[in-house]
């Protein structure tokens, strides 16, 4: 196996196969190949398993200022119109109701700012305060057991999207494969990447491949490839499993988030119905670090070696990470949930915060479940860079995308596309918007006839 092609991508998750879907539907790069090293698409971080399910806007995730917010927002409407175009039977999503919940005086002050003042009311027409009596309308579990005299508020909005990003991925690339000029290789894995006089030549285990334009889209081995070729060399990789514990019986309606701290970059303990099946609720996600780059994997962990090169810069780096007051005991804290019933008792209380009423009984490690994310480390200032990483070189772009890379994964492939373009010197064109009449314009506003229909 072998082939010549104007643009590879590496790796077949959420974010090559979206832009491998941008670049064959709108664009007129004559051929393109997607090389993934799995035997099916999008089976790490992707699989519905492996991830939160959760498509982030960024209305009710408090760890984001207004300016992330905006720039989040654009993105899961990009994806969350995908969807609703392309998935009608919701075969690949659901749609249900959302909220952060704050409880008690400080709580409830600071989500009232957040919508009145910080401007979050005005950015999301959808979102709203509630109180208690309309929250236990909508999620009676949130509220029965709970402290009648505690205060309660709750801005929610009914675009709560639970997202299969494996199957969205595959659904992005069936819609590729239709186009001429696209091809597919599964179960390929890329062993080198090599620049030439035209452009690269991938070394696989199936034969080599030669393009002119690359692009890794490999998760955390996409910082691993970069280095091996000169790119990066100031960033190394924090690895964090996340894990969630079940509860059948389905608890939970829709997604309810508790409020976060702004210096994790790890998503707030929240409780949701499973994507497949809302009579399991899903409570999580814990924060595990592990030196690996896949979970369950041990063969990764010489490839994390690999990404943190085992120098004074990445050891200093994690000191200084670390030792945060606020960081340390939240990562030795999701040490203990991991424990066996240990750390079921531990994390009980994390889920009372949902859901006051449930009890040990009602909840199991939920096994099998959570990815790696990995969280980029600038060994420059010894600080971990929140959000997502891309590397741009020489008619190579490299992609490492921690959360939200997949609820914005069709707006970074906007964004590679115009670099794409100028890679191939305007020899190229990309219809935007075309692009945007099939994503984001099938998103529903509130002035839309069915816009406030949940």
């Amino acid at each position: 196996m072998s082939g010549e092609y104007d643009l590879v991508i590496v790796g077949g998750g959420i974010s090559g196969a979206s832009l491998l879907y941008t670049v064959a539907k709108f664009t007129d790069v004559e051929s393109v190949a997607l090389v993934e090293k799995e035997a099916e698409i999008a089976q790490i971080n992707s699989h519905h398993t492996n991830n939160s399910q959760t498509l982030h806007f960024g209305d009710i995730e408090t760890n984001y200022t207004l300016e992330k917010a905006e720039e989040v927002k654009e993105g899961a409407e990009l994806l969350a119109g995908y969807l609703e175009n392309h998935d009608p039977e919701r075969e690949m999503h659901s749609k249900r109701s959302k909220m952060v919940l704050g409880v008690g005086d400080e709580e409830v002050a600071s989500l009232e700012e957040r919508y009145h003042e910080e401007g979050f009311g005005d950015l999301y027409p959808k979102l709203r305060p509630i109180e208690r009596e309309e929250i236990a309308e909508l999620e009676p579990k949130v509220v029965e057991g709970r402290d009648p005299e505690k205060d309660l508020l709750a801005l929610q909005t009914p675009d709560g999207y639970v997202v299969d990003y494996g199957a969205t991925a595959q659904s992005f690339v069936e819609q590729a494969k239709a186009e001429t000029g696209v091809d597919v290789y599964t179960g390929t894995e890329v062993t080198d990447i090599t620049e030439t006089t035209r452009g690269y030549t991938l070394t696989t285990d199936e034969g080599p491949f030669d393009c002119d334009v690359a692009v890794v889209a490999a998760g955390s081995h996409s910082l691993q490839i970069a280095k091996e070729m000169g790119y990066g060399e100031d960033k190394v990789l924090l690895p964090v499993a996340g894990s969630f514990f079940l509860a059948d019986d389905g608890p939970l309606n829709g997604k309810v988030y508790t409020l976060q701290m702004k210096k994790l970059p790890f998503a707030a303990v929240h409780g949701d119905a499973d994507v497949h099946d809302g009579s399991i609720t899903r409570f999580g996600p814990t924060a595990k670090l592990v030196p690996a780059l896949e979970r369950g994997r041990l063969n990764t962990v010489s490839d994390f070696l690999d990404v943190f090169g085992l120098n004074v810069a990445s050891f200093l780096s994690y000191a200084n990470i670390l030792s945060d007051r606020i960081l340390l005991p939240y990562v030795l804290r999701n040490l203990v949930y991991d424990v066996p019933e240990v750390g079921r008792r531990s994390f009980l209380p994390e889920v009372q915060k949902v859901v006051p009423t449930m009890e040990l009984e009602d909840i199991e490690r939920a096994k099998g479940y959570g990815g790696v994310r990995p969280q980029i480390v600038d060994t420059k200032n010894k600080s971990l860079d929140m959000g997502e990483a891309k590397i741009v070189g020489d008619d190579i772009i490299f992609n490492i995308t921690p959360s939200p890379g997949a609820s914005t994964c069709l707006k970074n492939a906007m964004r590679d596309t115009h670099t794409l373009i100028d890679f191939f010197d305007d020899d190229y064109e990309f219809d935007e918007d075309a692009f945007r009449a099939d994503t984001i314009g099938e998103f529903p506003r509130l002035d839309d006839a069915d816009g406030d229909e949940e």
